[in-house]
């Protein structure tokens, strides 16, 4: 933009909520934490912090009447480039929209703005004897709104869900300054379309979210805790499989070798490098009846060749055991540049799954430590490479384009919680097929101009 075109924008955006229009902290506003220097992002022409919907409805007009892009943005924790700016645009920051407009601890329901914190809205939840069972990885600072865009999962989904499942209603300021409501706060509903659903995980390209209503559970007991090690790929997948097949873990989770020497590197927890997969398993059911629940994991896990199972209903020892899989992703991350995948597939392809992920590291000579979700399939297969390497850059991106491809062959999907956003803008078309287009279609008509986070997600 011109000097003068963006001092009329700023103009514009009077009374939009706080302006920053400092190039030096606009740079800080560019990019989320996707593959730095890998994927583009631009230079916004400012920075619009707003407290209130009427401050988004009118952000959201005023870039409307100038024709500029505008990006909606959280924490900026996002791992898809999903709130990366370009050249000109408005970054629509919902961080100082941390309310909590209200808490129906009788109706087990919440509702609050898109910039509240996971966690804060876990520890409201908690003054109340109840729990928001939603725990991406990143809960301790990623935000509602932005869980909302990428519809997140966590350690829980397994037997509690993803956002989507807690999500009742939405407030939205749509692409032309309206501000609607959809959804509702009752447990049922069936008038109208399911917009929330529809909103959930679009990652800004329909509309912005400016209130969220979510269901509240009561809170669970400690439960009990299940730590197992195999020597074998596939002995760790038919233990998965015959755990999901017999009983509802609160938590199973898995982390290969390269995961478990990464955090061994880091933070040191006594963990055996010498076996191939690490599976947590957590219950949560009431009293003994934990404690019962996962010692038949464990048996399980034993009678499928598990080296070492380990059972506690401490809840200390319960966290000292899971705390190694909290700590995946940033134990890789020391070892170098990033690539994080975030591929789902059928239950019974998992074995599948790692064995190629092993095969695709080999082939392309490049560091893959996988950890995840086991219990619903979700993996985070992430490439380790050396950014200052331009061969190792492209091996990485060939290792990661072929990650998602084995997603694909094994009847699975390229993106299970961190959305499309710029790193797989490109792959979507792979899976979605003929209806690409309806999708297309649907963008066109709650967005005509394109203006909302255009370039991402569809």
């Amino acid at each position: 933009m011109t000097t003068a075109s963006t001092s009329r924008l700023l103009a514009d955006l009077e009374g939009a909520g706080e302006l920053i229009a400092d190039p030096d902290v606009l740079a800080s506003y560019r990019a989320d934490q996707a593959a730095p220097g890998l994927l583009e992002a631009g230079m916004p022409a400012v920075v619009v912090r707003p407290r209130r919907t009427a401050e988004v409805q009118a952000a959201v007009r005023a870039a409307a009447r100038h024709g500029v892009p505008i990006v909606p943005r959280g924490a900026g924790s996002g791992l898809a480039g999903g709130a990366n700016a370009i050249d000109g645009c408005v970054v629509l920051s919902t961080e100082l929209m941390t309310g909590i407009v209200g808490l129906d601890a009788a109706s087990l329901t919440a509702t609050v703005q898109p910039g509240l914190v996971n966690a804060h809205l876990g520890d409201a939840a908690k003054q109340h004897g109840l729990w928001y069972a939603p725990d991406p990885a990143s809960y301790a600072f990623s935000t509602i709104g932005g869980n909302v865009a990428t519809n997140a999962g966590g350690l829980c989904c397994v037997k509690h869900g993803v956002t989507r499942d807690a999500l009742l209603g939405l407030e939205l300021v749509l692409a032309d300054g309206r501000a609607v409501r959809v959804g509702r706060r009752t447990r049922k509903g069936v008038a109208g379309y399911d917009l929330v659903s529809l909103v959930c995980g679009s990652e800004g390209t329909l509309a912005i979210v400016t209130e969220a209503t979510v269901r509240l559970l009561p809170a669970p007991p400690p439960g009990a805790t299940l730590a197992a090690s195999f020597a074998g790929l596939g002995d760790a997948g038919r233990a998965i499989a015959r755990i999901v097949r017999s009983t509802t873990p609160a938590m199973l989770e898995l982390m290969d070798r390269t995961t478990i020497a990464a955090v061994e590197a880091m933070a040191p927890q006594g963990l055996d490098q010498d076996v191939e997969v690490l599976v947590f398993a957590r219950s949560d059911l009431p009293g003994a009846a934990a404690l019962e629940e996962v010692e038949r994991m464990a048996s399980w896990c034993e009678s499928e060749g598990a080296t070492l199972a380990v059972v506690t209903d401490e809840e200390a020892e319960g966290r000292m055991l899971t705390a190694a899989r909290r700590l995946a992703y940033s134990a890789l991350e020391r070892q170098g540049a990033t690539l994080l995948d975030d591929v789902c597939v059928p239950l019974g392809a998992i074995p599948a799954l790692l064995e190629g992920i092993e095969a695709i590291a080999a082939r392309h000579d490049v560091l893959i430590g996988t950890f995840g979700h086991a219990g619903d399939g979700n993996m985070h297969p992430t490439v380790v490479y050396d950014r200052g390497d331009p061969d190792a850059v492209a091996r990485a991106r060939a290792a990661f384009a072929a990650i998602v491809a084995l997603a694909l062959e094994l009847g699975g999907t390229i993106a299970g919680e961190h959305g499309i956003g710029l790193l797989k803008h490109g792959l979507l078309g792979d899976e979605l097929g003929a209806a690409h287009d309806l999708h297309r279609q649907i963008k066109h008509a709650l967005d005509p101009a394109g203006l909302l986070n255009p370039g991402k997600g569809i």
